[in-house]
């Protein structure tokens, strides 16, 4: 059995060295490291943490490390960063525990022996100083990169979106944890009903502020061993994910398609919508999440959805002009969804660029599919606007037969046909909804 350092420690390393993401790697590691519901959910802070604010981190050790950080062997640097982020944002840990584990671990998982000497001697100075100072950057981006650790060209992207206050205030939104959204499923039960089954489970519930049926959770640990989880009394979507279908105003007995399905919420949001009456056609290319769609339907009785293995790129002769709604949920640079995903930020933006056109190719081939009369959804988790309105125009351009329909959403109000939904703002992930009716 190991400790919740050592988890975080083994974590951060494989994020590191492999490109791994934190939320798999770290409940693979929880699970063979045998840690409590303390000591995982302090692996889980440490790692997130670190992932957080790897840029303010680095940026204060290289003003005490006579070495460049990237010549540091990867578990040296992994574990210095962890020890500085619990200095800064742990203010219940004693400093001198932090650093004695910090060693201990340096000298389990480094092949130099002096370099427990040189994690003890960076971290006893870094002590020394008391407060540490604030970072700065070479301009006002420069210094909200190094203090909210995100890469400097995406805080250019947000700053040309919404100036440099707004930027502020989504960058330190990003750093925020949000509780887990649950959504309640009313064939089921209820919201009153479920409150009670997660409270007495020991699960920390409030209902959302805005969005009915809607419940936040914290304190919950491992979902699938709630038994109000178990026996279908709920699925987790993020309340932004969740309108994009509110926004469809699907009824009873249509026919629907979901795209680019897995894991499925939207696909459960639409049957729910629908009373579990009509049809749900569930899209995805991998045969393991296949699996995952299926196994959410049956655990929600959700019988009117059947999974797919089906490319939303390829067309299905069979398919064009016979669904009432179409659901394009398309792949993404995934920048509105860094709360709960904090490695994300540091995709190289290069991998990004052809991005657009695999989402313009999606949308111009499941837009075959959607009869006279019917309606398109085009959604996203990312704020970035060439992946988002830029899509939604060139279309409609080259569409004519497509138009903007305008939606209500609770709380919200009238959009005019897309929104925007962005973390600082609505308290949810960063996420875009367009709706598109075509003409009758």
């Amino acid at each position: 059995m190991g400790s919740a350092r050592e988890a975080a420690l083994i974590t951060l390393t494989a994020c590191e060295r492999q490109g791994a993401w934190s939320d798999g790697y770290l409940k693979k590691t929880l699970r063979e490291q045998e840690l409590d519901k303390r000591d995982a959910a302090l692996a889980s802070r440490l790692c997130y943490g670190v992932l957080q604010n790897r840029l303010l981190l680095d940026w204060q050790l290289a003003r005490f490390c006579n070495r460049k950080l990237e010549a540091l062997e990867v578990p040296v640097l992994c574990g210095l960063r962890s020890a500085v982020y619990q200095f800064l944002f742990l203010d219940k840990i004693p400093p001198s525990a932090a650093v004695n584990e910090a060693v201990e671990l340096t000298k389990k998982y480094c092949r130099n022996p002096r370099a427990a000497g040189m994690v003890n001697g960076i971290l006893r100075a870094m002590l020394r100083q008391k407060d540490l100072p604030e970072p700065e950057g070479r301009d006002r981006a420069e210094t909200l990169s190094l203090k909210y650790s995100h890469p400097l060209w995406l805080v250019e992207e947000f700053m040309a979106a919404l100036g440099p206050e707004g930027a502020e205030a989504l960058l330190a939104a990003d750093n925020l944890q949000p509780p887990t959204a649950a959504q309640v499923n009313p064939l089921r039960t209820d919201p009153d009903k479920l409150a009670e089954e997660l409270r007495s489970e020991g699960v920390e519930v409030t209902p959302h502020p805005w969005l009915p049926g809607c419940l936040l959770l914290s304190g919950s640990g491992d979902l699938e061993r709630l038994a109000a989880f178990r026996e279908g009394h709920f699925y987790v979507q993020d309340p932004a994910a969740r309108l994009a279908v509110t926004a469809a105003g699907l009824r009873p007995g249509q026919r629907v398609l979901d795209c680019c399905a897995a894991p499925g919420g939207k696909s459960f949001a639409a049957a729910i919508e629908m009373e579990n009456r009509g049809e749900v056609i569930s899209c995805d290319i991998h045969p393991h999440k296949i699996r995952l769609l299926q196994a959410g339907r049956d655990r929600l009785g959700l019988s009117i959805i059947s999974p797919c293995l089906q490319s939303a790129t390829e067309q299905k002769e069979e398919w064009l002009g016979g669904f009432d709604g179409v659901i394009t949920d398309v792949p993404c640079s995934g920048l509105g969804i860094i709360r709960k995903k904090p490695d994300i930020r540091y995709k190289d933006p290069k991998a990004l660029e052809g991005l657009p056109r695999v989402q313009r190719a999606i949308l111009d081939n499941c837009a075959r599919y959607v009869r006279p009369g019917g309606v398109l959804i085009y959604s996203t988790c990312t704020v970035l606007q060439r992946e988002n309105g830029d899509i939604v125009d060139g279309f409609l351009a080259d569409h004519p037969q497509f138009a903007p329909e305008p939606f209500s959403l609770p709380e919200l109000g009238e959009q005019p046909g897309r929104i925007t939904f962005w973390p600082h703002i609505h308290g949810t992930d960063g996420f875009f909804v367009a709706k598109l009716r075509r003409k009758g």
